[in-house]
């Protein structure tokens, strides 16, 4: 399975305030060249457009679910309800630190999972939706390997500037 226009990825927040939280995702996909598009739904003030989202993505050519939710955090749960595509939720931090989103997008009912990452983890909702693509997409998977080795690159050249500033002379 290529990454194709028929193989993105779907980020959808739950409000509109949320996109601060959520740009990590949209800089990933983006360095990685993994289609996807953005949307505004609601469990709760919009449900039925959530529910009509998650019953035709698949067929629309998308993968992977992302769902960007804080305080009650349902708009994953819902989506993955109506949708048999894989579903990642981003508990964000809107209120009480975002642990009420936290264990609101953890807490599935057992038939209905949902991949969950870190409070305001953004970057690695996208980054584990690269994963899922990436089985199917060597392509993917090297560009995947490239950016690791990159960051391995940031770390050692770190170690080398604080050793050299830190390390007494002998």
């Amino acid at each position: 399975m290529q990454t194709t226009q028929k193989n993105r990825v779907a980020v959808l927040l739950g409000s509109e305030h949320d996109a601060p939280l959520v740009e990590g995702a949209f800089t990933v996909l983006q360095e990685l060249d993994i289609p996807f598009e953005a949307h505004i739904l609601s469990a709760h003030r919009s449900n039925e457009a959530a529910i009509r989202f998650a019953e035709k993505a698949a067929e629309e050519g998308y993968a992977v679910l992302i769902a960007a939710a804080g305080k009650a955090a349902h708009l994953a749960g819902v989506l993955a309800s109506r949708s048999l595509l894989p579903v990642i939720g981003i508990p964000l931090s809107a209120s009480l630190g975002g642990m009420d989103a936290l264990l609101s997008t953890v807490q599935m009912p057992n038939g209905y999972p949902v991949a969950t990452v870190a409070i305001d983890g953004a970057a690695n909702a996208a980054l584990l939706a690269a994963q899922i693509l990436a089985l199917g997409d060597e392509n993917l998977s090297f560009r995947i390997q490239e950016r690791r080795k990159a960051m391995a690159e940031k770390v050692a050249q770190a170690d080398e500037r604080f050793h050299r500033s830190f390390t007494p002379n002998r």
